[in-house]
């Protein structure tokens, strides 16, 4: 992973938990211009480091931050969506995302969005145990997507990033956003 997509995920992750720099690098013990550089790509993390922000950066939301979570994901410009990551349901899409796919959003709204993967994404999904995804040690991941042959929900040959992040009730839930 580069250093530049670790401190652009760093900085997903913090917005997300509408978290000031200063913050972060008062729990991590570091001081604010730490973070600024860790996030432009200036200067690298430990391995330790990476770890201890993934966890402080993935602990449960409370519920008005889950709202404000799926909002964050309907309005973004970029082609995301996140899904249930134990029953695959999704919870929300951007409309780039909903641009792809033939049928409207709530076709699929809390539906699990498993059946519709490509091999590739299959593939990854079953070697996520062996990763240390679901155990908090791998906190994203870059996956190739592969084509399906679902008129629709169509999925593109591709690459995407998918990101863990914990719901206010505990669960876990995967942020799925296409970058190439």
């Amino acid at each position: 992973m580069l250093p530049n997509d670790q401190g652009r995920r760093l900085r997903r992750m913090r917005l997300l938990r509408q978290m000031k720099q200063s913050h972060l690098a008062e729990l991590m013990d570091v001081d604010q211009a730490t973070v600024s550089r860790w996030e432009r790509g200036i200067l690298d993390f430990s391995e330790a480091q990476w770890v201890v922000a993934c966890q402080l950066l993935m602990a449960p939301f409370g519920s008005a931050q889950d709202a404000w979570l799926k909002r964050l994901v309907e309005s973004s410009a970029q082609k995301v969506h996140l899904v249930c990551d134990q029953t695959h349901r999704l919870l929300a899409a951007s409309r780039p995302r909903q641009a792809e796919w033939r049928a409207d959003l709530p076709t699929f709204l809390g539906k699990s969005l498993l059946v519709y993967a490509s091999p590739e994404i299959l593939a990854a999904d079953t070697a996520l145990d062996d990763l240390g995804w679901h155990d908090g040690r791998v906190g994203s991941l870059e996956v190739d997507t592969g084509p399906n042959s679902d008129e629709d929900l169509t999925i593109l040959p591709g690459r995407v990033l998918w990101e863990r992040i914990m719901l206010a009730d505990g669960t876990p839930a995967r942020l799925a956003t296409t970058i190439a």
